[in-house]
């Protein structure tokens, strides 16, 4: 079963970064742990249908420290954790666990029409994480992102539009990848807020079989609330309405935000 194989390679993708356009303010830190459950009972064939039946659960565990060394240069640092499984129709039950650490800086060009950003990261994993690593090695892969971010109001309320484009090089035979993700925030209350996003991963070409095609394509809504003036809480939802060679994921969000 070719989707079986497809979504093991890419059932380790982390959820998404939670940084936007805007930088830290000198001097200023920010730490967000979180935690991500999903599931699938079925998969994208090659024609984008949810036909094929799959068994497939993960869990994600995600860390990651901002630093505002100037008021335009924001650095971080990332690391996560993932234990998946994956079985088919008359297929054995795949198990995946990986570790991986991202590195890399936020710099902020323009301020006068939003705040436009770009950010480099390098992010190095063990043999088995299945988005960078391939073959039973290690893996690797820088990613160059472009971000525009601007304030709006609707109905008296504070909110904001973060729009993200991204390029990774994957080392070879691992296929390379464009990411695009738009988030949408609405400041219910000063303490309450409510965001929806988008993510969308799109293979290149130049991979090697079985690192085939595919495509993700995932919906979240979530809430973040404030519980101290450092300290907030994120609970929320997604669920993948499309995709290529890939599950139909879903499952749930959780994260502690800390600035200081």
């Amino acid at each position: 079963m070719r989707l079986l194989a497809t979504a093991v390679l890419v059932l380790l993708l982390a959820q998404g970064a939670w940084a936007g356009a805007w930088t830290l303010d000198r001097g200023q830190e920010q730490v967000i742990s979180g935690a991500t459950y999903s599931e699938a009972s079925r998969g994208f064939d090659d024609a984008s249908k949810p036909t094929q039946q799959v068994k497939f659960d993960k869990l994600l565990a995600q860390n990651s420290i901002e630093y505002g060394l100037t008021d335009a240069v924001t650095l971080f640092t990332s690391t996560e954790y993932v234990s998946a499984q994956s079985s088919g129709d008359r297929q054995a039950t795949i198990r995946a666990r990986s570790a991986a650490v991202e590195a890399g800086a936020r710099i902020l060009l323009l301020t006068r029409i939003g705040m436009f950003s770009i950010q480099g990261s390098g992010k190095t994993a063990g043999a088995f994480d299945m988005s960078v690593s391939a073959n039973k090695a290690s893996g690797s892969q820088v990613e160059l992102r472009l971000l525009y971010g601007t304030n709006y109001k609707l109905f008296g309320l504070d909110g904001f539009v973060d729009l993200q484009a991204a390029e990774r090089w994957i080392r070879h035979p691992r296929p390379n990848e464009v990411a695009i993700d738009t988030t949408v925030g609405l400041w219910l209350t000063p303490g309450t807020l409510a965001m929806f996003k988008s993510y969308n991963i799109v293979s290149g070409g130049g991979g090697v079989a079985p690192y085939g095609f595919y495509r993700m394509h995932k919906l979240e809504f979530s809430v973040v609330q404030k519980l101290t003036g450092r300290w907030s809480i994120q609970i929320g939802a997604f669920t993948s309405p499309l995709g290529q060679n890939i599950v139909k994921e879903q499952g749930f969000v959780s994260a502690l935000w800390y600035r200081f």
